[in-house]
């Protein structure tokens, strides 16, 4: 009898710990950190960091504004060979009609890059119409995104989820290859 007791207490015991485990993993609907609503959760991941940025303009970059759009974000460094390599392709990617918005940021004063002021006065001479380029000062975005190497790609979901990140270099159709398994 005593060990009939001991056998359903353990059962008891790991039921409820089975119970306990399944409940910390339920997932609630993602939350809209803009809107402060539940929205739906289409992609695998983590919300993206809602970034705040300015472009080499001054004009503002609120990634909150491109709720239900897909967004490339590349993060590039001006002293980096493989990511100069590839801004003549960044440039045409980024003047074609595609369904995500392509946004370059670079990181004035943080991992070696030049100053804003040195950053702009460069890159103004470079022939890149299209590339959109934002200032990430001191890195802080940087690190909310988890940057660890240049060039480094981020997809961005419709639903606002950080879908895929990848340190290296992307072609233009491995970066259109992939938004194809994104929603």
């Amino acid at each position: 009898m005593k060990i009939v007791r001991r056998v359903l207490g353990y059962v008891l015991i790991a039921g409820v710990l089975l119970a306990v485990v399944a409940a910390c993993g339920a997932k609630e609907p993602a939350l809209d950190s803009a809107m402060g609503e539940a929205s739906v959760k289409m992609n695998k991941g983590e919300a993206a960091p809602l970034l705040s940025l300015s472009d080499l303009n001054g004009n503002s970059f609120e990634l909150a504004d491109y709720k239900g759009r897909k967004v490339y974000v590349k993060y590039w460094a001006s002293w980096c060979s493989i990511c100069l390599a590839g801004l003549e392709d960044l440039n045409k990617l980024a003047g074609q009609d595609n369904d995500f918005q392509v946004v370059t940021i670079v990181t004035p004063n943080y991992k070696g890059e030049k100053s804003a002021k040195e950053f702009k006065m460069w890159f103004t001479r470079q022939p890149y119409p299209n590339i959109t380029v934002l200032m990430d000062e001191d890195g802080k975005w940087a690190k909310k995104f988890g940057l660890r190497a240049y060039p480094s790609s981020y997809y961005i979901g419709s639903d606002g989820i950080l879908a895929k990140s990848s340190p290296g270099h992307a072609s233009n159709d491995l970066i259109a290859d992939t938004f194809k398994e994104i929603t």
